[in-house]
């Protein structure tokens, strides 16, 4: 997500709070399918979504998710978790930027995105509720136009993402500065290099939790985290359940619900 959007999100917050009316971003954001948009009141339920929100979420009506949470759309911690994350900006009135997350939606279908929630106030300073976006993280260019220092790189991290891997150690394998090899990678697919590693070594788990019988320890190992327990905060913190919880739902339960933000 580039600042301008969030800057953008920020100028909705504030309009939205000096009496415009929200129907007009709702409007708005129906006609972004790449976006899911929503505001939330001060007990984190929904006030506004679009459509793409519903669409996500496996619904048929918007009117299936005004006036409820997260935790009461989607099941297990699939909906408690961002309900959680809701509560607690609520609660402390930091905002959540550019968090990188793997929403499932249209059944299987994963989608990383970069989800923001802004604290919305009063004319007090009080929070009144949240304002929000979930934006798909797409590259903006064909795989074939990128540079090939930088595909290089990448490659690497494909095929040996269980290697200790840092940002610094992918701009020396692209034979570039740091600072000049994360500009790229921002500019390409919108997030930093070490989003780009977690997001490559997460994806590479949920793989193999659905289409191998490996325990999760060794999952763990072959995609390059130090032990069951840090990939477990990992995987939890980016998909919203723990591996084995996410291994047990695609075993028939997960559905276009678990998308929850």
């Amino acid at each position: 997500m580039k600042l301008s959007t969030i800057a953008a999100l920020r100028a909705a917050a504030s309009v939205t709070d000096a009496g415009v009316d929200v129907r007009l971003l709702e409007l708005l954001f129906d006609h972004t399918p790449d976006i899911a948009f929503f505001i939330k009141d001060a007990a984190g339920r929904y006030l506004v979504v679009n459509d793409s929100l519903v669409e996500r979420h496996g619904l048929r009506s918007k009117a299936q998710m005004i006036g409820r949470r997260p935790s009461d759309v989607c099941p297990g911690d699939f909906g408690r978790i961002p309900a959680e994350q809701d509560a607690a900006v609520l609660r402390t009135a930091r905002p959540i930027i550019e968090r990188l997350e793997l929403h499932w939606y249209a059944p299987h279908k994963p989608v990383w995105c970069l989800t923001t929630k802004l604290p919305m106030r009063d004319a007090t300073g009080a929070v009144t509720g949240i304002i929000g976006i979930s934006q798909d993280v797409r590259t903006p260019m064909p795989t074939k136009e990128i540079p090939a220092e930088i595909a290089a790189a990448l490659q690497r991290l494909e095929t040996a993402f269980a290697d200790p891997l840092t940002p610094s150690a992918l701009a020396c394998i692209a034979k570039l500065p740091s600072a000049r090899f994360a500009r790229i990678i921002k500019r390409i697919f919108g997030i930093t290099p070490s989003q780009i590693i977690a997001k490559t070594r997460i994806a590479a788990a949920s793989r193999l939790l659905r289409e191998t019988d490996r325990t999760v320890a060794e999952i763990a190992l072959a995609c390059g985290f130090s032990d069951h327990s840090a990939f477990t905060r990992a995987f939890r913190a980016m998909t919203s359940a723990t591996p084995t919880q996410f291994r047990s739902s695609m075993d028939g339960r997960l559905n276009g619900r678990d998308a929850c933000r």
